[in-house]
């Protein structure tokens, strides 16, 4: 499943550079290259400038991806086989994210009279953290995806519970989030983005820490 992954993520890699090219004609030449939460043009460029943010972004792209989907090569846990499929699967989400986020910028950027929704992108980033959930509860121990605490690197059991517990939040929060942003106002998107955020982030934490204590007591 990973090889047919590895050569289609190239395509998806391009695409914005191809939307691009497509849509250049039509582009005004003054364009918004920035917007606030509330989804309103904040700052305002030349189309010019659209091809380095598009290098840019891909380039990004192109870097994490790699980075993932070869961390099981210089990994120093030494879990790397067992990692590999996981992490290309993770790496492959997140390349198709940045994609579509670019395109939709992109889109936006057209002037067709579609306003900028911030809440598409809240919504777009908790799918992504479901998927993320979903691999999360059977990841081992490495310094590059998961819940990297030095609690859970220096205790099997400390990671395995703690993404055992985080994988269930992480994707019950992502799809949550996704959903909630499909009704929400653009003014209250942010609000269950930043709460849900801290949620998946705070509560993984005190429960390792609290497995760590734990495990001092019995000592």
């Amino acid at each position: 499943m990973n090889k047919v992954l590895n050569k289609i993520v190239w395509v998806i890699v391009v695409i914005p550079a191809i939307y691009l090219a497509i849509i250049w004609s039509k582009l005004p030449e003054k364009i918004t290259t920035s917007f606030d939460l509330g989804g309103n043009a904040e700052r305002f460029g030349s189309k010019n400038d659209l091809p380095l943010i598009v290098g840019i972004l891909t380039a990004v792209n192109i870097a994490l991806y790699l980075l993932l989907a070869n961390a099981h090569r210089i990994d120093a846990k030494r879990n790397g086989k067992e990692n590999k499929d996981r992490m290309g699967r993770m790496a492959f989400a997140i390349s198709v994210f940045i994609s579509g986020i670019t395109c939709y910028l992109l889109y936006n950027s057209t002037g067709s009279g579609t306003p900028f929704k911030a809440r598409i992108i809240f919504g777009a980033i908790g799918l992504v953290w479901c998927i993320m959930g979903n691999y999360m509860h059977n990841i081992k121990p490495n310094y590059f995806a998961g819940y990297r605490t030095k609690w859970t690197l220096n205790n099997k059991e400390n990671w395995r519970r703690t993404h055992l517990l985080a994988g269930k939040i992480w994707f019950a929060g992502g799809l949550f989030l996704a959903i909630i942003c499909l009704f929400s106002s653009e003014k209250g998107a942010p609000f269950f983005f930043l709460f849900i955020t801290l949620t998946l982030t705070i509560i993984p934490g005190i429960f390792s820490y609290y497995l760590h204590k734990k495990q001092n007591v019995h000592q």
